[in-house]
């Protein structure tokens, strides 16, 4: 048990077709949980094979979690009761983060239990669940490429998931974060906060990443949106995908999602959270 009292908590979705332990891999969140003494929850998706090509009902995504109706903010919301019993988790400081179908999934939670979610960072995967608005405010920091060749930013019908025929229609990031902007009483006009720059790890053009901020907001739960331009599909900071870059887009560097997500997460608690046992 933590002497210094209950534990901040970030439950961390993986993306569609992976699972848990692949996602643990590449995201960086354990040493940034190590070293700022918060605890990372990767849970597991639902599929027909095991743990190979898991996914989350996110609401129109995706795949065997969407087409069989799973249950997962009843799944994730029992997690968290069962891990309590034993890790003194703090209920007012619960997060989510999560990539792609993960990011969807972030999201559907937020929209599905604000009263025990303090604040999202999704990566790479804009809402898809068609039950907004929230009961109450959910702060929302979305991470997203503008060149992203799969959840498409613009919005639009997708490629086709790697190894099927199955696409889904992509919601366009902006006027998806326009309704989180209007739901949490924020300004209509984003400030720029910081621009960044680094050289592609290939022969393509610099990256860049501009955080737009959306503040104050009415209960304080702000939005912010790091808009990246020149990376792709995989998550910033690390080499995420086995995948070739022919389907996933250029790995980045411009911005590190795992500790960006957690300087965001980390300023926000969820007064009046019911207790997680």
């Amino acid at each position: 048990r933590s002497e210094r009292g209950p534990l901040p908590v970030v439950l961390a979705f993986h993306g569609g077709g992976g699972n848990a332990t692949g996602f643990k891999d590449y995201a960086g969140l354990d040493a940034v949980a190590d070293r700022e003494r918060f605890v990372v929850i990767y849970p597991d998706g639902s599929g027909r094979m095991g743990r190979r090509l898991l996914t989350w009902n996110a609401g129109d995504c995706c795949g065997y979690a969407r087409d069989n109706k799973v249950d997962d903010v009843g799944f994730v919301v029992a997690l968290l009761r069962e891990l309590a019993r034993g890790v003194p988790l703090d209920p007012t400081r619960v997060y989510a983060t999560g990539h792609s179908n993960g990011a969807m999934m972030a999201y559907r939670l937020a929209v599905d239990a604000p009263e025990r979610i303090a604040a999202i960072a999704p990566v790479a995967g804009m809402m898809v669940t068609d039950r907004f608005p929230p009961a109450r405010p959910v702060p929302v920091l979305h991470i997203h490429s503008v060149a992203d060749p799969r959840a498409l930013y613009a919005g639009g019908l997708g490629p086709p998931f790697p190894f099927t025929n199955a696409h889904i229609t992509h919601r366009a990031v902006e006027p998806e974060l326009a309704r989180w902007i209007a739901h949490n009483d924020c300004p209509r006009e984003a400030r720029a906060a910081e621009r960044r720059t680094t050289p592609s790890r290939g022969s393509g053009p610099d990256h860049t990443a501009t955080r737009l901020v959306w503040a104050p907001c009415a209960a304080g739960a702000e939005v912010q949106l790091w808009k990246l331009i020149g990376a792709g599909h995989g998550w910033p900071g690390s080499r995420s995908s086995q995948l070739p870059e022919r389907l996933m887009g250029p790995d980045t560097s411009v911005i590190n999602a795992a500790e960006e997500a957690w300087l965001f997460l980390s300023r926000f608690r969820r007064d009046g959270a019911p207790p997680l046992r």
